[in-house]
């Protein structure tokens, strides 16, 4: 019996070449997508093309009890950019929101690296503190720190006359411009922490232990291994996060209306959330608080597509 030696050159010759199995599309992702995208257009693209719509329009009383809009063009875009007022509440809304932003991401970080060390039992009891917190619809939590700051009855008040032994009964916090957003800063933090506290600790549960305690073992600190080793792995969720609360923050409403309606002076006051209710509903002129809105759209567009451009480039790199 004779064998036939067949060299690899000729083996891969005569090997038949492997068929490429053709990748087939699959519509699965986009039909699970498709009922939160038809929820995306209809609550929210069709009302914000009709905001778009009417910041061309003269809209005022007479087109809310039915008569036609008219086309006014750019108008209403003019008369909004060239008030002072609305460069005021911009500039006071965006220092409030730099605040606020602030706060709440060192003190929800600095939670969260809290909980990741703490034991189980007290890790629990923080995270319903923090659910507590974040279950509290804002107004309400506006109308109890307003008592908390109450001007007569307040604790804040209260604690101020038993530690400096000065009289602070009588002393409104909100009276003053300054105090007064240093009160809705405070509920805007208080309000904000937990979302920031719990997203940060669940990334933190990623990081492995193995590479902490090695650079723990070369002396690395505490310091140096969060901004070594941990701020890494979570760039891109605080990354998130600071969109978000960008976002959430400049276009607050709820509780800095809630704290004018107790006490706030609201000319001194206004943020451009509420300003864009001031100028629709109070003065009637719903197309110059439809090109407001838009104009902060634009302005939260632009924030959030840089951020999520670097973030991009560096996942890319």
């Amino acid at each position: 019996m004779t064998t036939t030696l067949i060299s690899p050159e000729q083996a891969s010759t005569s090997a038949p070449a492997p068929t490429k199995r053709r990748r087939r599309r699959d519509g699965t992702p986009l039909v699970l997508l498709l009922p939160a995208l038809i929820m995306l257009v209809v609550f929210i693209g069709w009302p914000l093309l009709q905001l778009i719509i009417m910041s061309f329009q003269k809209y005022g009383r007479e087109q809310i009890f039915g008569a036609p809009p008219a086309f006014v063009g750019f108008d209403n875009y003019v008369k909004v950019l060239t008030d002072p007022e609305f460069w005021v509440v911009l500039g006071r809304s965006v220092a409030l929101c730099v605040v606020c932003v602030f706060a709440t991401m060192v003190l929800g970080v600095g939670i969260a690296l809290m909980m990741k060390s703490l034991g189980k039992v007290m890790r629990t009891v923080v995270s319903v503190g923090l659910l507590l917190a974040w279950a509290m619809p804002a107004l309400t939590a506006t109308i109890v720190w307003g008592w908390i700051f109450d001007t007569s009855y307040g604790l804040v008040n209260y604690l101020l006359t038993q530690i400096t032994g000065q009289n602070w009964i009588g002393h409104s916090w909100l009276s003053d411009p300054l105090s007064f957003f240093g009160v809705a800063a405070i509920i805007i933090t208080w309000g904000a922490i937990p979302f920031v506290a719990f997203s940060t600790y669940a990334g933190l549960t990623q990081v492995p232990d193995e590479v902490l305690e090695a650079a723990s073992l070369d002396g690395a600190g505490a310091w140096k291994r969060f901004r070594l080793i941990v701020l890494p792995y979570i760039r891109s969720i605080l990354l998130v996060l600071l969109i978000l609360q960008v976002i959430w923050d400049l276009r607050v409403f709820a509780q800095i209306y809630a704290l004018q309606t107790i006490g706030g002076v609201r000319a001194d006051t206004n943020t451009i959330g509420v300003y864009i209710y001031s100028v629709s509903m109070a003065t009637g002129d719903v197309g110059s608080g439809g090109a407001i809105a838009v104009i902060l759209v634009i302005v939260l567009l632009a924030i959030s597509a840089y951020y999520i451009r670097n973030m991009l480039k560096e996942d890319e790199s």
